[in-house]
């Protein structure tokens, strides 16, 4: 009798692998491990952005210039500037849900003109993405210090002490190590520092703009399309100041790539920065626009800002319609959009420059991509302070502050043109065909490209090109000529650096 078979033990099943984290698994597909906090979610990206473009800030730093130059017409140049915004939005979107990975500026543009060969990536992708970065690291860095130099006298107005060059400089200064502090403690602090300055800032100035419009109002609506004789600081010329109020009102609608900035940091990121990105620049245009045809129809003497007599119209309407009492709780929203402002626009420039450090391409890169225990990028933080305390002790000369301002939007806008045009390029030659979440499609997005590229050169050219009538009276020529000439130089040190040093070729994060 044939004994029974007898069926061998069935081996351990092994454990299951624990599923890998999409965002994580996707960064390692762009070359990179996972090092920062990856902890925010949807509305925490979009309050990044919403905090770095800043309807407060915004409205504060340009109304008066606008209406110098342009008298309350000036408004709506708004508009233009938005719209020609949304284009450039278009593309970001595409980009950052393919890429969604810090230091766009750098990262998309290496990716968008690689080719398939060693030489077409190190070449065209990475010296043309290095110089990207290399611009807008220097656009930020500007950026933090202009806003910690104009965030300081409402620091000091809030303690009661007057203003002068050195209090200035040395406030900023403390505002600046503040706002570095905020992002050094890690990412749950920036988190919520961000959140009740932008909480502060969109209730006051939601219930401030509506209240000026609907119950203070001491201008009829038909001077906002009056000039009241701006143009003849522009030589007389209608188009020539309405120019010159579009360069001023572009400055609006920058920051919002404070949203790509933190997109190692966002959950599931490939779909929530893209729609952070809108949301952001919307509300915080809808503020913008809102309070500053408020204001305008609000103040008790128009042609007094034109003639250059009150120079911070905004503060005047609010006062003069609510009273003096108004005056101290107005300066504390006004300096909390400032903090959150500085806040996030620092932790842009630090996350940039960690993106970039991680390649080794910049000096002293093993500090710049240094994270710490809370996992945040330390080495760039504190390079970053530096940076903006130094750029504050030209707060010493307002000439040279002034030069300083007016370089950063327009080298602002050549990192926005730069990263455009790479992907004109890269749709034009068929090497890009947009392959994340968010897609418009070939055609339109080959016609949005180009009109955005358009937009862009147009601004930039607009920004840059010299005016006495957006500098001060009697300043000297070098700051009326302050924007290209700092651009020159900054691409002059880069290209210089690029062929000495030339880092494309130690780039090592594989680009896919």
């Amino acid at each position: 009798m044939t004994p029974p078979a007898t069926t061998a033990p069935a081996a351990p099943a092994a454990p299951a692998a624990p599923a890998r984290d999409a965002d994580a698994a996707r960064l390692a597909q762009l070359g990179y491990p996972q090092e920062l906090a990856r902890r925010l979610r949807f509305f925490d990206n979009a309050a990044m952005g919403f905090a770095a473009i800043s309807p407060v800030v915004g409205l504060y730093a340009v109304s008066f210039v606008g209406t110098v130059v342009a008298g309350p017409a000036w408004v709506w140049v708004l508009p233009v500037a938005l719209a020609g915004q949304c284009l450039l939005l278009a593309v970001y979107s595409e980009l950052a849900s393919e890429f969604p990975i810090a230091g766009g500026a750098y990262q998309w543009s290496r990716r968008l003109l690689g080719g398939a060969y060693q030489w077409s990536r190190r070449l065209l992708g990475g010296a043309y993405g290095w110089f990207g970065g290399w611009v807008a690291i220097w656009a930020y860095a500007v950026a933090n210090t202009t806003i910690a130099y104009l965030g300081a006298p409402w620091a000091l107005a809030l303690a009661g002490v007057a203003p002068t060059p050195n209090r200035i400089v040395l406030t900023g200064m403390l505002f600046v190590v503040v706002c570095a502090a905020v992002g050094a403690f890690g990412l749950g602090l920036l988190r919520r520092a961000i959140a009740a300055g932008i909480l502060a800032e969109v209730v006051a100035s939601l219930l401030v703009g509506v209240a000026l419009l609907l119950a203070f109002r001491t201008q009829d609506v038909s001077i906002l399309g009056q000039t009241l004789e701006a143009e003849a600081g522009s030589g007389g010329s209608l188009g020539a100041s309405l120019l010159a109020a579009l360069a001023v009102g572009g400055w609006v609608f920058i920051g919002f790539d404070a949203c790509v900035g933190v997109s190692e940091e966002t959950r599931n990121a490939a779909r929530h920065v893209p729609r952070a990105i809108w949301l952001a620049l919307l509300s915080v245009a809808a503020l913008v626009i809102l309070n500053a045809v408020a204001t305008t129809l609000a103040h008790p003497d128009p042609a007094a800002i034109v003639a250059g007599r009150d120079v911070d119209p905004v503060q005047t309407s609010v006062v003069t319609a609510f009273g003096a009492w108004s005056q101290k709780p107005f300066t504390v929203v006004v300096l909390a959009a400032f903090l959150a402002c500085g806040t996030a626009a620092q932790s842009l420039t630090a996350r940039a420059i960690y993106s970039i450090a991680r390649d080794d391409v910049l000096p002293a890169s093993r500090l710049l991509r240094r994270v710490d225990r809370r996992r945040s990028p330390v080495g760039a933080i504190v390079v970053t302070t530096v940076v903006a305390c130094l750029g504050l002790l030209l707060g010493l000369n307002s000439a040279a502050v002034g030069s300083l301002i007016a370089f950063g939007t327009a080298a602002i806008y050549v990192a926005f043109l730069l990263v455009a045009l790479a992907a004109l390029v890269a749709r034009v030659r068929g090497s890009w065909v947009p392959a994340g979440h968010v897609r418009m499609g070939r055609r339109t997005g080959l016609a949005v490209n180009l009109a955005a590229v358009a937009w862009l050169a147009f601004e930039t050219v607009n920004i840059a090109w010299p005016r006495a009538s957006l500098a001060p009276p009697d300043a000297p020529v070098y700051q009326i000529w302050a924007a290209p000439l700092v651009l020159a130089t900054i691409a002059i040190l880069g290209l210089s650096y690029l062929a000495l040093a030339r880092p494309h070729r130690k780039m090592t994060a594989e680009v896919s």
